[in-house]
């Protein structure tokens, strides 16, 4: 998967799963589901129907994390 490419093509709703969970490192296949039918992206599964993120797409839903987190801050 390529979350940075197609980030903003997400749903509030998806993005915020994904920063709610930004240590995991397999996408369930309900969330994965959701991602293929908003962004079109058909990504290799695992065995449950799930995606695996590369350590690229972690890297880059913890920064939305921190980035979401600091501007609530700031608010």
């Amino acid at each position: 998967m390529h979350i940075r490419e197609f980030w903003n093509q997400l749903s509030p709703e998806t993005q915020q799963w994904l920063i709610d969970n930004p240590g995991s490192v397999i996408v369930p296949r309900t969330v994965t589901a959701i991602i293929k039918g908003q962004t079109g992206e058909d990504s290799a599964v695992d065995s449950h129907g799930g995606t695996v993120l590369t350590d690229e797409d972690r890297a880059f839903i913890r920064e939305q994390a921190r980035r979401v987190r600091t501007e609530a801050t700031e608010r």
